[in-house]
């Protein structure tokens, strides 16, 4: 979902942890602008719950997938092989995130930016491929409408790919955002986005296998 991974956790940190003393606080800075920093914890709880709500959406569409016994029309497809090479450059994404961060922990600023970068393009990289794998889709014959399988194939690489979205947004406000004044460190902030896209990784995995063998 795209543009709201940032103003949840906003929403969820100012409304679930204040009036916690400066001491305390782990992102290494002292006043910001006139204002508390907010503890690392904060967003960690921010992002779990986040992540919470983000599993029991798609674990609903996957219980709604394997109720087949209301599905007279259900007839499997071939899924395109793009789907494959499109996981591979998922993963690999992941590894780049790891790397930029251990940059970053160095204080590599310029190493970090170069692998953050790369990390985005892969990210990128892996929605056109899905959109490849639709238009594949479309091209022989399968439609969203066409029965419930191509349906559920639509509805959960259209979901997803949103919630990616959502992640590469978040990767573009780590790498510009002016962190002077900042209520947290881009260290923090390139941690909670790498969280988030690493279980956006294993969530693809799993919808790909579900799709896969549960043809």
């Amino acid at each position: 979902m795209p543009g709201t991974v940032a103003e949840e956790l906003e929403l969820q940190i100012e409304h679930g942890h204040g009036g916690v003393p400066p001491s305390r606080y782990l992102d290494g800075g002292g006043d910001r602008g006139g204002s508390r920093p907010i503890p690392r914890r904060a967003y960690i709880t921010g992002i779990t719950m986040l992540l919470g709500a983000i599993t029991m959406f798609f674990m609903a569409l996957a219980s709604a997938y394997f109720v087949r016994g209301g599905y007279d029309d259900w007839r499997s497809f071939s899924l395109p092989r793009i789907l494959w090479a499109n996981t591979l450059i998922l993963l690999l994404s992941s590894v780049t995130v790891e790397m930029a961060r251990k940059q970053l922990s160095r204080g590599m600023v310029a190493a970090f930016r170069n692998y953050w970068a790369l990390s985005t393009g892969l990210g990128l990289l892996f929605v056109g491929g899905q959109l490849i794998a639709w238009r594949q889709f479309r091209a022989a014959g399968v439609f969203v409408n066409t029965n419930p399988s191509s349906s559920f194939f639509y509805l959960f690489t259209a979901a997803h790919g949103l919630h990616l979205l959502g992640g590469i947004v978040a990767l573009l406000y780590v790498a510009f955002r002016s962190w002077n004044r900042a209520r947290t460190t881009q260290p923090i902030a390139a941690e909670i986005t790498a969280i988030y896209w690493h279980f956006l990784d294993g969530l693809w995995v799993f919808l790909l296998l579900l799709l896969s063998l549960g043809r």
